[in-house]
């Protein structure tokens, strides 16, 4: 009996333990790709759509609500679907290039995308980074799992009615061609809805498991059907399949900006392996989880770990690959910029503008190789086309404000991430800070010569000219700040007569950043709470802040620590008003604004979302931890409302990844990272050279978010900044947490973060 009630009691330590890991949870498990997907265009929680990829894929693939062509391809309130596409979009504002998409049928062949549209519902449905799956009224069932470069689909069709598979040519040309006997479709597509100046084509390949019972082409321009015909081309142009009656197909797709024979190439690398979706879909999940699971965070609520997570996972998506492996292995792209094929790689699909100030930062930690290769992507681009990239879409749009590729390029300078040579670097950013470039007012600089001349851009002779010239001085600083760490004494000459041109755009006596004319004068009707005119998608409370590199600069003006203090604070409590300006009606970021209900507090936006951690240079670092806690509970969800705006090629997650850490990225250029307050009690790093940098907040909750102690290695801890070789090298940050401020930790003068005025004044002193 003793035995047998032994050997009971083993079985149940063994159950229990095996229930305990079943219900343990993998990192790609907490990734709701559905979040911020319930966006419009007078209203976004976030602009996305529910992303089928793996981290940094060179495609993507996404269900589809919206019509051909719409930007919002994908809302969650809409009630049907009308196809399964490859995607590339960063934002709904730029829309897509070289889009093609599948749409299962039943019953009769239809091939016209609104009347081929079928409901669905979300309890019906599977939006994970790995797989997605979603079963539709008419009883078919579609999943796909990503590889880098393509994707392996399945399509489920009910008995009772013939089965068709529709494939769509989209907006632009596309070539189609059936090849019955070999069960595959090959062609390309061209469409690109911006740049069209710029069209690049995508040949793609897809072999599926199962014969075609019939076949043929058809054009969306009128939907005309041309039943057993192989091959066409010209706009619009697609191809259709019938199947057995019931049947299960899967398809597996590769596409290549290179040639058909790449994208062969392509699927076999990547997919002839698989010999089904399961397959791909476990190796999609393992990537994933090694992915994000670089960094373990534990303690804290379900809720936050599937918040960060699917933050993670966004922020993991851009800068997109625009590199192929050909047969032997080897990196080589077509270049969007000069039409040739180059060996190397090649990036694409982001807004420097956003991503300078989190994403980038933040691949600085997690990525560094993938993040050299990209400085010297930069400098590629900007041989093929003479410019360097500001908003790549996959060439060169020249959107937003700004010269940020240099922000870059000195961030992983500073950072000891060398990968290219740092003269070429200085040279093609002073051809961008000295010209005006013919794509948009981020290629080149609008305003240039008068920003020499006079110390800013006027307005009105400049649209956004006071946003330009903030921007511009700390794009300057970067300048200097290359050439200082490289002994570059002629460059340095040059950047270091502008980096402190946001000082002539401050007026004392309003307290604010205004508009200034060319002769000289302050723009007339000023108000705080007005957006646009001088401005960039903001009013004069979000552009105050906008001196990364001389925050004690900004200080300075603004009468000392006292009244910056006030200032900071006043963000939030004054009344959250606006006044539309220029822009004639309320843009979504207003709405967003009013909405968050934080005063003029406009997270969904870029200028301001560094704003929180100035506290920390001015002696009352506990009220940046109180906000930055506060923005992160209330603004940030994982689900389809999850974000305060849009989320801009990874960069509002980002800010969301590194804040939960317990820091961020104020003045990139710079090796520091700014203290906050983290989300959890434990957060592990695992580095790339396999060292852990371990973040450890004692008594960490939603109410204990102040710093009462620190240690960083065992030692005390008074700074309010990490170095990036405080991360990189290893180590753990311990953290004990409070409900209630410690005033007397991170105040010292030596606590606070670098600013260019508080340096050069320590350095005349030596």
């Amino acid at each position: 009996m003793m035995v047998k009630k032994s050997l009971s009691l083993l079985a149940l330590l063994f159950f229990g333990a095996a229930s305990v890991q079943a219900k343990q949870k993998d990192p790609v498990d907490y990734v709701n790709t559905l979040q911020g997907t319930n966006s419009k265009h007078e209203l976004t929680h976030g602009n996305t759509y529910p992303t089928t990829s793996l981290p940094f894929g060179m495609h993507t693939w996404t269900p589809q609500t919206g019509k051909n062509g719409d930007g919002w391809k994908y809302q969650y309130f809409k009630k049907t679907i009308r196809g399964f596409q490859q995607a590339h979009q960063c934002s709904s504002w730029t829309n897509d290039y070289c889009v093609y998409s599948f749409m299962p049928v039943t019953g009769k062949l239809t091939v016209n995308e609104d009347e081929r549209a079928t409901g669905f519902s979300h309890e019906n449905e599977i939006a994970k980074p790995h797989y997605y799956k979603v079963k539709l009224d008419n009883g078919i069932v579609t999943e796909m799992a990503p590889t880098e470069r393509g994707a392996h689909l399945r399509f489920r069709f009910p008995k009772g009615g013939p089965s068709y598979l529709v494939l769509d040519g989209y907006t632009g040309l596309s070539q189609v061609k059936v090849w019955p006997a070999e069960r595959k479709i090959t062609g390309y597509v061209s469409n690109n809805r911006t740049n069209k100046d710029n069209l690049i084509k995508s040949y793609f390949e897809i072999r599926f498991d199962r014969p075609f019972k019939s076949y043929g082409t058809w054009e969306n321009r009128h939907n005309t059907i041309r039943a057993n015909e192989q091959q066409g081309e010209g706009e619009g142009i697609g191809a259709y399949l019938q199947f057995s009656e019931g049947e299960t197909v899967q398809a597996k797709v590769a596409s290549s900006y290179i040639s058909p024979e790449q994208a062969a190439v392509t699927l076999a690398a990547e997919l002839g392996r698989s010999k089904n979706l399961e397959e791909t879909k476990a190796a999609a999940a393992a990537i994933w989880n090694k992915h994000l699971g670089r960094i373990l965070v534990e303690g804290g609520t379900e809720e936050e770990k599937a918040t960060f997570y699917s933050c993670f996972f966004r922020a993991s998506l851009f800068s997109r690959q625009f590199y192929e492996y050909d047969k032997e292995g080897k990196p080589y792209y077509f270049s969007p910029y000069d039409k040739k094929v180059h060996a190397g790689y090649m990036f694409t699909d982001t807004g420097f503008w956003d991503t300078f100030r989190a994403q980038f930062p933040l691949n600085t930690i997690l990525y560094p190789t993938m993040h050299g290769r990209y400085m010297q992507a930069l400098l590629d681009a900007q041989e093929q086309c003479g410019w360097l990239p500001s908003w790549s879409f996959p060439g060169e749009e020249g959107s937003m404000i700004g010269n940020h590729a240099i922000s870059l390029l000195a961030d992983a300078w500073v950072k000891g991430i060398r990968s290219f040579n740092p003269e070429k670097a200085l040279k093609a950013y002073l051809h961008e800070a000295t010209n005006k470039g013919p794509w948009g007012p981020a290629n080149g600089r609008h305003g240039w010569k008068e920003y020499y001349a006079l110390g800013y851009v006027p307005y009105p002779d400049y649209r956004e000219a006071t946003a330009k010239t903030l921007e511009y001085a700390y794009d300057d600083f970067c300048g200097y700040q290359l050439a200082r760490q490289t002994g570059n004494t002629f460059y340095q000459t040059i950047f270091s007569r502008q980096m402190y041109n946001y000082k002539n755009v401050y007026d004392p006596g309003t307290g604010f950043m205004r508009g200034r004319k060319a002769n000289g004068e302050w723009v007339e009707n000023f108000d705080p709470v007005e957006w646009g005119g001088p401005f960039t998608e903001g009013n004069a409370w979000h552009w105050e802040w906008s001196v990364f590199h001389d925050v004690q600069g900004l200080i300075n003006l603004m009468g000392g620590n006292k009244a910056f203090n006030a200032k900071l604070d006043s963000v939030f409590t004054v009344p959250n008003t606006v006044k539309v300006g220029t822009y004639g009606g309320m843009i979504h970021e207003m709405t967003e604004m009013v909405m968050a209900d934080m005063g003029q507090y406009a997270h969904g936006n870029q200028p301001i979302q560094h704003m929180i951690y100035l506290y920390n240079y001015t002696g009352e670092p506990w009220k940046a931890q109180f906000h930055v806690r506060n923005a992160m509970n209330k603004l940030y969800n994982a689900t389809e409302n999850g974000y305060p705006g849009d989320e801009d090629q990874g960069q509002t997650s980002s800010w969301y990844v590194l804040s939960a850490l317990g820091f961020y990225s104020v003045c990139p250029g710079t090796d520091q990272y700014v203290l906050g307050s983290p989300v959890f009690q434990k957060a592990t790093i695992t580095l790339e050279n396999g060292k852990k940098f371990v973040i450890d907040a004692k008594n960490n909750s939603k109410d204990n978010v102040y710093i009462q102690s620190a240690s960083l290695n065992g030692k005390p801890f008074n700074r309010n900044w990490l170095s990036y070789a405080e991360i990189t090298n290893g180590g753990t940050l311990h953290l004990e947490m409070g409900p209630s401020p410690e005033m007397t930790r991170g105040v010292a003068e030596e606590s606070k973060p670098f600013s260019l005025s508080k340096e050069q004044q320590s350095n005349f002193a030596k």
